[in-house]
Parts: C-alpha cells; sequence; structure tokens
C-alpha cells in the first residue's frame, strides 16, 4: 500500500476555482485512466478541462469533492447556522452559547442578566458544594434559553467545493419558494431567515460554479419538515417525534448519521429548565419573560423535532449524551428515546425484535459510563446523572 496526499487545504490561502476546478478534472480522470495518475497530471490543460465540463454537464458532480473551502463565517444568526449543520458534510468549529457570553439585542440582555443572576442563586442553593465559576457557567447555559435563535455567533465551516455550491443553490430555492409557514408567526420567521440567506448569498458569490448544483434531483435544505404526523418505529431503522428547543436540536446536529428535521408548534411555548421546577412563581416569571421576546424565536423555543436513523448509530448517540457534561435537556431526551426503543422492541416481538431489544438493554443506564464506556475524567453524578437538575 502507497499513501499519497494530492492536496491539501492550507491555512491563509485560498484555492482559486479554476485550480479547483482542474483539480476536479484530474480526479475524474482517475475512473478511466489507461496507465497512471502522474499521466493525468501531464496531460494537457484543454483536456483537462474538458473533462471536467463533460463531468460537470453530466450532473456526476462528485469530483467537485476533493476541493474544500473553509469559511469564517462571522456575525450568522445561530439559526442560519443551524440550516447548514443540518447538512451533513461538514466539519464546524462554533461559538458556544453554553460556554461564553453572546451579544444579543438590548431587550434580550436585560432578561439575560436578570436570569444569569437567578440561575447563579437557585443553583448555588440546591448544590452548595458547586464552585461559583462553575456555577456561572451553569446559569449561562440555562439563561441562553431566553435569547433569540437569531443570535449572532461565529464560525469556522468547511466543506467541499460541490457541497458549497449546492447549498448556494439550495438557499435560492428556499428565498424563491412561497412562505413555508402555517401562520403568520412562522412566515415572519422565515422571512427573516430568507433575509440572512441573501446576505449569506452576496457573500458567497466567488464560490458559484455555473451548473454545479443538483437541479436535476430537485433536492433542497433538508431542516424544515414538509410532512406533519410521521409514523413512530422502532427497529433495525427508527423514526420518532418530541418537543425540544431549538438549543437542543442544535446540539442534535453533531450526530451527523442521525436525520433531524424541525416542524412549529401550533402555540409558541418554552422549555422550562429543570432547576426552576419546584417554584411555581418563579416558573411562572420565566414563562412571563419568554412569552416577552417570544416574537423574537428564543432559544428555548419548543419545537417538534423528527429523528431518524439506525439502532446503532443511535447507540452511538448514548455514548455522547448520556453524560454529565451533556447538556441537560438532550441527555434526558435521549434517555427517554431510549426507553421508547426499549418498550418498542420487548419481548411479544419477532425473533429479530428480540435480539434488538437485547442489545439496546446493554446500555439499559442513564449514563453512559454505566454500559462499559470507559470516562476519562469521571463525574460526581455515574449513573444517577439523569436526576441532575442543571
Amino acid at each position: 500500500m502507497n499513501v499519497k496526499v494530492l492536496a491539501s487545504t492550507l491555512p491563509g490561502s485560498i484555492l482559486d476555482l479554476g485550480t479547483a476546478e482542474k483539480f476536479s478534472g484530474h480526479a475524474a480522470g482517475i475512473c478511466y485512466m489507461p496507465d497512471s495518475f502522474e499521466t493525468i497530471l501531464d496531460e494537457p490543460f484543454e483536456k483537462t478541462m474538458k473533462r471536467a465540463n463533460m463531468v460537470l454537464q453530466s450532473g456526476h458532480h462528485s469530483v467537485f469533492d476533493h476541493a474544500s473551502y473553509t469559511l469564517l463565517l462571522e456575525n450568522i444568526p445561530k439559526i442560519l447556522a443551524m440550516v447548514l449543520n443540518n447538512e451533513k458534510a461538514y466539519a464546524t468549529s462554533e461559538k458556544s452559547a453554553r460556554y461564553t457570553q453572546m451579544q444579543p439585542s438590548d431587550r434580550e440582555r436585560e432578561l439575560y442578566d436578570k436570569w444569569m443572576k437567578i440561575f447563579t442563586e437557585r443553583i448555588l442553593s440546591v448544590y452548595p458544594d458547586t464552585l461559583p465559576e462553575k456555577a456561572k457557567k451553569l446559569a449561562q447555559e440555562n439563561a441562553r434559553y431566553l435569547i433569540s435563535v437569531f443570535t449572532p455567533t461565529t464560525m469556522a465551516y468547511t466543506t467541499t467545493l460541490r457541497q458549497w455550491d449546492y447549498i448556494i443553490h439550495w438557499f435560492k430555492k428556499f428565498i424563491d419558494s412561497e412562505s413555508q409557514g402555517e401562520s403568520e408567526y412562522e412566515n415572519r420567521f422565515f422571512d427573516k431567515l430568507k433575509l440572512s440567506m441573501k446576505e449569506f448569498l452576496n457573500l458567497t458569490e466567488s464560490l458559484v460554479i455555473p451548473g454545479l448544483d443538483d437541479e436535476a434531483k430537485d433536492r433542497s435544505l433538508s431542516l424544515f419538515d414538509s410532512c406533519r404526523g410521521r409514523e413512530t418505529n422502532f427497529g433495525e431503522t427508527y423514526c420518532t417525534t418530541y418537543r425540544g428547543s431549538f438549543a437542543q436540536l442544535a446540539q442534535a446536529h453533531r450526530h451527523r448519521t442521525i436525520d433531524y428535521k424541525m416542524s412549529f408548534l401550533d402555540t409558541p411555548e418554552c422549555y422550562v429548565p429543570p432547576i426552576l421546577v419546584g417554584c411555581k412563581d418563579v416558573v411562572e416569571e420565566w414563562v412571563t419573560d419568554f412569552k416577552s421576546v417570544s416574537d423574537l424565536w428564543p432559544q428555548g423555543t419548543l419545537i417538534s423535532i423528527c429523528e431518524r436513523g439506525t439502532y446503532d448509530n443511535f447507540i452511538l448517540k448514548t455514548k455522547e449524551r448520556l453524560c454529565s457534561n451533556a447538556q441537560l435537556e438532550i441527555s434526558q431526551q435521549t434517555w427517554k428515546t431510549m426507553a421508547k426503543y426499549i418498550n418498542h422492541t420487548g419481548y411479544g416481538k419477532n425473533a429479530d425484535a428480540v435480539a434488538l431489544h437485547r442489545i439496546l438493554c446493554q446500555y439499559d443506564c442513564g449514563a453512559r459510563c454505566g454500559s462499559g464506556y470507559k470516562c476519562k475524567n469521571p463525574c460526581k453524578w455515574g449513573v444517577k446523572q439523569q436526576d441532575r437538575l442543571i
């Protein structure tokens, strides 16, 4: 076996489209090369570009995946980052709203600061052994539920030339489409999202190669669900729908082998952090404050999330999310989905379901460390981490 690096992304450099297209043409020649790759590299430029254009016109665009571009996206709305992150083929590094303070509007900032104080005091009251700095981080994680999903963030995003052009094409289709919403509330959301997409398109024109799109396949952005009432199913593959916040969905996108789609509830509702539950007056105040900014679509807005995948990829998800280091909301939801999965594949089913049931039962524990995961940094919670309120 021999391994050779043919191309790589060079920090600080911008690969011009002509060179990227030429490299794609070289890669296309491998499929039918009579000799070696070096022969392709030595061929006339015109022959390479003719091949690249032929492949471009034929729709076999995979050769354009060999060239990749990393974009630093500053002041991109969080929801637009979520739209990008639902498209699977990428690498991303994003400013965390869990661990850093975001820059919301003055209206949101007032509520954010107010609830930072309330959460910090509440956490230190319930868990007095918590270090002040840790309490602040946990308060920050919960206070961000009141911040708009349109709050600007920063991310580095890497994907291939083909995928960038496809995304650009899907944005154009989405902008040109009629309103996707079923209510004024939803339509205002989508109209605002389209404005962000238009700004994105203006800044990415330099990445467009005419004809590099999937118009023939008629694909579109994958995040927004046009099918309501999907059937729940648990087997070798599974499909389940549940309510979760925008923040939880953003966390779930990291599991790229699992498919996620979202739709709005008929009436806006909010996620209530468990640390507040039990304090009736505080919960009522939280809900009131949420309603006061509901027109800004806070990250704590509950939406309908459809999750589809295979049982083995769900098990991989449990090895990430059934942990006290994971966001509480997604950890608890993953645990609920595991319970559903085990229940639906229990005894009385066919032999395949029973075999699957036995596999899943190996992970029937509230924390990954209870099912064989070797944790390098054991916490105080262990298998009882589902009992935590923060």
